[in-house]
């Protein structure tokens, strides 16, 4: 499911992690919310949500991909791209180092108060995680949602993992003006 939207993103607090040499230790980092407005105004970005750091598609294909691309996106106008989940924020920390993501922000959404807001939150009791982000990206300039792409079948439980038109590829296609490709880089087997 792909379609336009002009929507204004939801406000939301996100509780985030941010290194500080002041406080030494072993665990330099202190606690910094960001709010919705300080990510999207102003500014052109691309999101991308999915159900979970360390998962399978989420960390062989969704945000390799993503990073991996990262230079194409920023030389058509995309000033960031950031990775949503409903994850802390040393999750989201550990998952970063883990895949060697380092120009991909992380957006911890703990609370899944934004990924509510969204009407993304769904229920992955199946699967045992819990209320998990609906898979999907969207591109916000200066706050406007000027599109999403949402993965078909968005529902609670749902017993598979549409990875569709979420993706790198597909979304830059769309900010280049130009057809989604057809052939995309197939799901990496996933190693933990």
């Amino acid at each position: 499911m792909q379609f336009a939207a002009t929507n204004h993103v939801p406000h939301a607090v996100f509780k985030t992690r941010v290194r500080d040499e002041s406080i030494g230790g072993d665990n330099p980092f202190r606690w910094q919310d960001v709010s919705s407005e300080e990510i999207f105004n102003n500014r052109r970005v691309v999101v991308f949500a999915l159900p979970g750091a360390f998962t399978p598609t989420c960390s062989s294909t969704h945000l390799p991909r993503f990073e991996e691309l990262y230079d194409k996106f920023n030389a058509h106008g995309v000033d960031d791209i950031y990775c949503l989940s409903v994850n802390d924020a040393f999750v989201m920390f550990q998952w970063s180092k883990h895949i060697g993501a380092d120009r991909v922000k992380m957006l911890p959404d703990g609370n899944g108060e934004f990924t509510r807001k969204m009407g993304m939150l769904v229920n992955k009791e199946n699967l045992g995680f819990g209320p998990r982000s609906w898979r999907y990206a969207m591109v916000v300039n200066n706050g406007e949602i000027e599109q999403i792409f949402v993965e078909p079948g968005l529902e609670d439980d749902c017993p598979t993992d549409p990875f569709e038109v979420s993706d790198a590829d597909t979304v830059l296609a769309w900010i280049k003006g130009e057809t989604a490709p057809a052939e995309k880089p197939a799901r990496a087997a996933f190693v933990g």
